[in-house]
């Protein structure tokens, strides 16, 4: 018996290998990307609303493959500001417009 439980754990081991190594190219390649909103006007481009004394936000916003984990970099007074969005979801109708959980992120 335990032989065939040996056999089963080494066959998914193999095949969940197989399906990393044979992933396709674009899901492998999968980075964030930066979403630059600097340039926006707040308040007619986009809503920013900072939640829990500044360690998330709210944002509301226009911009079609945006995923979690992308950054969105915006500009208050001169300064730049960089948020990772933990949550995002799209509208229906605007089908581009959304509202995302960010959590800032450290400019280095």
């Amino acid at each position: 018996m335990s032989f065939i439980r040996t056999g089963m754990n080494l066959s998914w081991s193999f095949l969940s290998l197989f399906t990393v190594l044979f992933r396709p190219k674009h899901e492998l390649k999968r980075q964030h990307k930066a979403h630059d909103y600097s340039e926006l006007v707040w308040g007619s481009d986009y809503i920013f609303e900072s939640l829990n004394e500044g360690m998330r936000g709210c944002m509301t916003g226009f911009g079609k493959g945006i995923k979690p984990g992308d950054l969105i970099i915006l500009q208050q007074d001169r300064k730049f500001y960089r948020y990772q969005i933990e949550e995002i979801d799209y509208y229906s109708d605007p089908a581009d417009m959304w509202i995302a959980l960010l959590k800032p992120v450290l400019i280095e």
